[in-house]
Order: structure tokens, then C-alpha cells, then sequence
């Protein structure tokens, strides 16, 4: 292995970590501050709805536009430095914007955040696409994915901590932090172009972008609505609402442990296998954690479907990266991530409409990951078929 390659992706895990406890540091207080700046409680689900939706297509810009800059080697790093510079800016700038009741300088903030802030989505995946050895990208990824899954762990504590307190030391530690962590981007440019091996051999691309990413969004979609929407009245059946938060973190618990063996079997099978398999036994996973007769085997079935996500995710990161090669690394990535947003947008959606409080509705919905990740599953394995058949 290459020496730079541990670095890299200790860096790439910091980075995530940090970028998605700021997510987490805008949920928690966005009822108050939106409040404060004068927004009814009933708008806080949509703009959460627009932020996604702003998500869904600043991601795959984002992605498409570092493709363009990166071809000059030292120019991508730099100048996402400077984007999120600014992302860090607008958000340490909310929680005193709340209090001056202006909503339109508030959502204004917001919507500058959400749309800078993709900066640090897409791009740094498409730095590892492009310039890292394949058998470097998956230990890389799943340092990255690592920092994502601690951070999922570490939500509902933080949650619990921070509800209380005022907003302003943890929007300034997080702005501060996520714009210390990206000024390094340059530095892991450059350091990964400088390690880049010679030019590989063109990978065979076994299905279209388009095609891949219709996996991705039913996967996404079925993660959302079982972790978000399923998983809490899940435990309800055996716990008070008050032990939920250490409950919670199980699904991530089971995420942070398949990272190690997901990256050996990703090298010995290939990210389409594994991305298979993973929608496969999520799929059975979240149909038996409903059913499941004890807190102890619910526990098991969320570690699980926990384990099955992080195949999912760390073999859709591989398959995009594959895919793009060689000059759509940032297209393909950026467009991964646009379907995990349209997904969360489809998720808030039906609580902002409280459809998931529909009676007729709710049973659906205790199946409906599974016949997600099921669906996703069989489309993958038929395109994949229908690659094979076409090469």
C-alpha cells in the first residue's frame, strides 16, 4: 500500500465526521432558530424539504464542475477550500441572524449553506476516484465512510447534549472545524495526484450511470424510511421513548463494523457483487426487524440492516467511481449523492404531508424498505444480466 493512502483517508474520515455533525448541529436547532427569526413552526419540514431539494441538484452540479477543474492537477483543492470557507461563514452566521427576526436573511443564509456546502459532498469522492490506485480506493472510501457512520453514532448523544444549550458555540465550533479540515484539500490533491499510479487499463463498465444511479435512489429511499421513519416505533414495542437514544445508534454500531471486512471483500469481489449482495440482505434484515419477538434479536436485525447499508454505500461509492472513469469520476459521484438527497426529500416529504401518519398508509411503510431494497436488488442484478449480454 501506499504510504499516502492511510493518511488520505484518515483525512477523508475527519472531514466527513466533521461535515456531517454540522448537518447535525443544524437540525438540532433549526425549530429555534427558525422560530426566533420570526418562520412558523409549520414551514421548518419544508425548507428541510428545499434544502434537500437544493442537495439534489447542487451535488450533481457540484460533482460535473470538479470534474471540469480538476484537469488541471492543484486547481480543485483550493478552490473548494475557498467554497466552503464561505459554507462556514453563512452557518457560524445563523444563529446570530436568528435573533434580528429577519426570515428572509435567515433563509437567505440557509439556502448560501446548503448550496456551498456541497462542495465537501461529491468533489473530495471524486479526487479518490480519479487519482487513487484501485486497490487503494476502497481502503480510502471506507476511511470516509467510517467518518460518516461514527458521526450517525454519535447523533441522538448529541442531540440529548446540545438541545438545551445555546446555539452559537456549536455552530461556531463546527464552521470552524469544517473550515480548518477543507484548507487541507489542496494538500490531499496534491498528494494523490503526486501518487497516482500510471494509467490503468479502462474498466469495464457492466452498466449505464443512469441505470445505477435508479439502484441507488430505491436503496436510499428504503434506508430512509426504515432508520428514519420505522426504526423508533420498532424498539417502542419494548422500551419507553426515553431509551431510544441509546437504542438508535445500533444500526450504526453494525454500519462502523462491516467497514474492515467490506474492504477485503470489495477487493476479492468486485463493488456490483457486494452492492448486490448488500440490497439482498438489507432487504431481509429490515422485513425481520418489524416481526422480531425480543429487544435482543431487534437489536440484531438493526446491527444488521446496519451492516447491509455500509455495503451499500461503500460498494455505490466504488461503482461510481468505476463508472466515471476516466473524466466523469465527479458526474457519477455527484450524481450518487443527488439521489441519497432526492431520497431524504421524499422521506421529509411524507412527514411534512403527514402521509406517514395515514392508517392505511403506516403498514405499507413497515414494508416498504424492504420492497425497496428488494426492488433495488433485482434492477441491479438485470442490468448487470443485460451488460453482460451486451459486452
Amino acid at each position: 500500500m501506499n504510504p499516502i493512502t492511510p493518511r488520505i483517508g484518515i483525512y477523508f474520515a475527519l472531514l466527513q465526521l466533521l461535515f456531517t455533525l454540522t448537518w447535525t448541529v443544524y437540525i438540532i436547532f433549526l425549530p429555534r432558530l427558525a422560530v426566533e427569526a420570526g418562520i412558523p413552526k409549520s414551514w421548518i419540514l419544508w425548507i428541510l424539504v428545499a434544502d434537500q431539494l437544493v442537495f439534489v441538484i447542487a451535488d450533481w452540479l457540484m460533482g460535473a464542475r470538479a470534474d471540469r477543474m480538476s484537469r488541471v492537477i492543484g486547481r480543485l483543492g483550493p478552490r473548494l477550500a475557498l467554497v466552503t470557507l464561505l459554507s462556514a461563514l453563512a452557518f457560524l452566521l445563523l444563529p446570530f441572524a436568528a435573533p434580528l427576526a429577519s426570515p428572509l436573511l435567515f433563509l437567505g443564509l440557509t439556502f448560501l449553506w446548503t448550496v456551498t456546502s456541497s462542495a465537501l459532498r461529491a468533489p473530495p469522492l471524486m479526487l479518490i476516484g480519479k487519482y487513487a490506485a484501485s486497490g487503494a480506493r476502497p481502503v480510502i472510501s471506507g476511511m470516509w465512510l467510517f467518518g460518516f457512520g461514527i458521526a450517525g453514532a454519535i447523533a441522538p448523544y448529541l442531540t440529548i447534549a446540545l438541545r438545551d444549550t445555546d446555539a452559537r458555540l456549536p455552530f461556531a465550533l463546527a464552521s470552524v472545524s469544517v473550515a480548518i479540515a477543507a484548507w487541507a484539500l489542496g494538500w490531499a490533491e496534491r498528494s494523490l495526484a503526486a501518487a497516482a499510479p500510471a494509467a490503468e487499463q479502462p474498466a469495464h463498465k457492466p452498466l449505464p450511470i443512469a441505470g445505477f444511479l435508479a439502484v441507488v435512489a430505491l436503496a436510499a429511499l428504503g434506508f430512509q424510511v426504515h432508520f428514519s421513519l420505522s426504526s423508533a416505533p420498532q424498539y417502542l414495542r419494548f422500551v419507553p421513548a426515553d431509551q431510544l437514544g441509546q437504542l438508535m445508534p445500533a444500526f450504526w454500531v453494525g454500519f462502523n463494523l462491516a467497514m474492515l471486512p467490506l474492504t477485503l471483500l470489495i477487493r476479492r469481489y468486485g463493488d456490483f457483487r457486494i452492492l448486490a449482495a448488500g440490497t439482498l440482505a438489507g432487504a431481509i434484515a429490515v422485513l425481520y426487524a418489524p416481526q422480531a419477538a425480543s429487544l435482543g434479536t431487534l437489536v440484531a436485525a438493526q446491527i444488521a440492516a446496519g451492516a447491509a447499508w455500509a455495503a451499500v454505500m461503500f460498494s455505490a461509492f466504488g461503482a461510481a467511481m468505476l463508472l466515471g472513469r476516466t473524466g466523469r469520476e465527479g458526474f457519477a459521484t455527484g450524481g450518487l449523492f443527488s439521489m441519497l438527497a432526492f431520497a431524504a426529500m421524499l422521506r421529509i416529504l411524507l412527514i411534512a404531508t403527514q402521509l406517514n401518519q395515514d392508517a392505511g398508509l403506516q403498514q405499507a411503510l413497515t414494508y416498504l424498505p424492504a420492497a425497496c431494497w428488494a426492488a433495488a436488488a433485482v434492477l441491479l442484478l438485470l442490468l448487470l444480466r443485460a451488460g453482460r449480454a451486451n459486452a
